[in-house]
């Protein structure tokens, strides 16, 4: 293998390089001794290519495959003379059947990884067309000549194409008509209806040699039998074939026989809502842009049991959901569920959810919320929208869970196993309900070269074990804090001489905090455990001040002897992460850990406490900054 120069030059350097994962984009994935990644356009996992250096960034360095030694058994030739050059295929050198395969596979990467959750999907749907399945694209027009084209991801330049093998037909037809007439612009839209034959061309053009009409407000599309209007802003799907075997397989998963009333959330313009108005009793079409309920508003005309509601998914689901509900269709946009949208489900779940996602990492996170509640992931079926790229899109299905529900709403009962004044006081600053019980665990002396993090879960797991066992019911909830300096792990004082040497070996200088967080299910013994961890810099307090804090008896009952939101003594400078963390409870973490564990702590309304806006995981706000309103020196 080649050593890569400490910088580089674009095209200029060749590595030979053994390509051992994917990353996040599709690229291959290689390690070299420049110490970054490199992400090798066009290889296949397994193989040992040359590449050509694209560009070097800063936490990547991006390349190109010019030659291949050992070759993959699933290598083809790709289709498109603009492989390589165009980077919006980054498949097409792989055998059809294996992309399918790599669908399923970074699924189930994406949903172990980011949700925990140990799921095999069902093998990937394919679609009828692995290519000219596109009825949008989006071409960029250079400056000089007005030539249609693409941008390539890393050099930036410019890619004209006479041809897009992705696009239907008809789009490439318009597409060798426009080349050459379209300089007015810098980006051109074109939708094409592949059932209907209508389209839409976006700007409006004024030059009179552009071929075709242009500036058209909307066009219109059919899926199986049913004809849509679809605006100029409004999102269908690029792949009109493969979505129909999409929305029947939604269709199917839900189970519909005629007698269900049914939630399209995120409805777009109404399509799953009028697909499924024969199936069901009643639909309820829930979408915010306004452009797509205009759309919607034309689209379900005649159809009495569809009902179009605009407003956000997240402000009217739990309504809904009260009011009776069967099944919850959910089709969010890349980002995944606005977190009021899977609260409502949990509070209301209904029989059946069916989540289409064009992301496995914001879907895994979503599903890793709901099944910590009463839900189960029946299935999962990753669908191939877009050949010969690495996205995939994919339709879970989850049922309620009957047992689960009734064994969750015993967990609610909220008890917190502390003696600390600290942490009770900011669980009732949220304002949560919850009542205290004694932890009945002796805190022994932090062993010498222990694992901070594992004496913290260990002593506060004891504490929420000892109390849940003398309880039928509820979750039990405890913490220990600990702080680490130079490897050295301090606990609370012996006495006030302890006290002292801790704070001045504490002085002026930077330690770490970890807080632990336990819960425990009394009736079943279940448990979850997770930690925060933040660094602070003690201010040049004097000897004095030393004495007069410990005077004050306020050091005893604390790990590391101080109270960092003590504003008379005021012994921080400045910190960086979780602010309650230090003060002995992070709520992040503990309101994170409440979901996994399927427990609904929700703060109410209005009630907070200061520390929370120096936390950047409970407020995304930037911290350091000084931890008081006293700063020393």
């Amino acid at each position: 293998m080649h050593r890569m120069p400490d910088s580089p030059s674009d095209g200029e350097t060749t590595l030979t390089l053994e390509l051992r994962g994917l990353g996040r984009h599709g690229e291959a994935l290689a390690e070299t001794e420049y110490g970054k990644p490199v992400f090798v356009f066009g290889g296949i996992p397994g193989e040992t290519v040359t590449a050509e250096v694209v560009a070097t960034r800063r936490g990547y360095v991006a390349a190109r495959v010019v030659d291949v030694a050992d070759p993959s058994p699933n290598r083809v030739a790709p289709a498109c003379r603009y492989f390589g050059e165009c980077t919006g295929c980054q498949w097409q050198h792989v055998a059809y059947e294996r992309q399918l395969e790599m669908k399923r596979e970074a699924l189930a990467d994406a949903f172990q990884r980011v949700g925990g959750l140990d799921v095999e999907p069902l093998p990937t749907l394919a679609s009828p067309d692995p290519l000219g399945y596109r009825n949008h694209a989006r071409f960029t027009v250079s400056r000089q000549g007005g030539r249609l084209g693409y941008v390539h991801k890393e050099r930036r330049r410019h890619v004209e194409v006479a041809e897009c093998l992705l696009m239907a037909p008809w789009i490439n037809h318009a597409l060798a008509s426009l080349q050459g007439h379209v300089a007015e612009t810098t980006q051109l839209s074109l939708r094409y209806g592949v059932h209907t034959g209508d389209y839409l061309l976006q700007p409006t053009f004024q030059n009179m040699d552009v071929p075709l009409a242009s500036g058209q407000k909307h066009y219109h599309e059919a899926m199986l039998g049913h004809r849509f209007r679809v605006s100029s802003p409004s999102f269908f799907q690029v792949n009109t074939r493969q979505a129909e075997q999409m929305a029947e397989l939604v269709m199917d998963q839900l189970r519909l026989d005629g007698s269900q009333t049914v939630v399209d959330a995120y409805a777009g313009v109404a399509t799953f809502a009028v697909l499924m108005a024969d199936r069901a009793r009643r639909v309820v079409a829930v979408e915010e842009s306004a452009a797509a309920v205009a759309d919607a508003r034309v689209n379900v005309e005649g159809i009495p049991n569809v009902e179009l509601r605009q407003a956000r998914t997240e402000d009217v689901l739990l309504d809904l959901a009260a009011g009776g509900i069967d099944a919850v269709l959910l089709d969010p946009p890349r980002t995944g569920c606005m977190p009021g949208t899977l609260d409502a489900l949990l509070d209301v779940p209904p029989e059946r959810v069916v989540y289409v996602s064009c992301d496995p990492e914001t879907l895994a996170r979503d599903l890793a919320v709901l099944t910590a509640g009463p839900f189960r992931i029946e299935q999962v079926r990753p669908v191939d929208m877009f050949p010969q790229t690495y996205h995939v899109e994919a339709v879970a299905t989850l049922v309620r869970d009957d047992a689960r529900l009734a064994r969750l709403r015993e967990r609610q009962a909220l008890v917190l196993a502390s003696s600390s004044p600290r942490r009770a006081e900011i669980l009732g600053r949220l304002g949560l309900d919850f009542e205290t019980a004694a932890p009945g665990v002796d805190e022994p002396e932090p062993p010498s070269g222990a694992d901070p993090v594992e004496v913290a879960q260990g002593l506060a797991l004891a504490k929420a074990s000892a109390a849940a066992s003398h309880r039928s019911a509820g979750s039990v909830l405890a913490a220990d804090t600990v702080v680490e300096l130079d490897g050295v792990l301090l606990g609370k004082p012996h006495d006030e001489e302890d006290a002292a040497r801790m704070l001045r070996e504490l002085r002026r200088r930077e330690h770490r905090v970890i807080t632990a967080v336990a819960l425990v299910d009394a009736a079943t013994g279940e448990t979850a455990e997770g930690y925060r961890a933040s660094r602070v810099l003690m201010r040049d307090y004097t000897d004095d001040e030393i004495a007069a804090y410990v005077a004050s008896g306020a050091p005893m009952d604390k790990a590391g002897a101080y109270g960092v939101q003590d504003e008379a003594f005021a012994p921080a400078a400045e910190g960086r992460g979780c602010y309650l963390n230090v003060v002995g409870l992070p709520v992040c973490e503990t309101l994170k850990l409440a979901e996994r564990f399927g427990l609904r702590l929700r703060p109410k309304p209005g009630a907070g406490w200061p520390g929370l806006e120096r936390c950047p995981a409970c407020a995304q706000q930037v911290w350091p900054k000084p931890l008081s309103g006293r700063s020393k020196r």
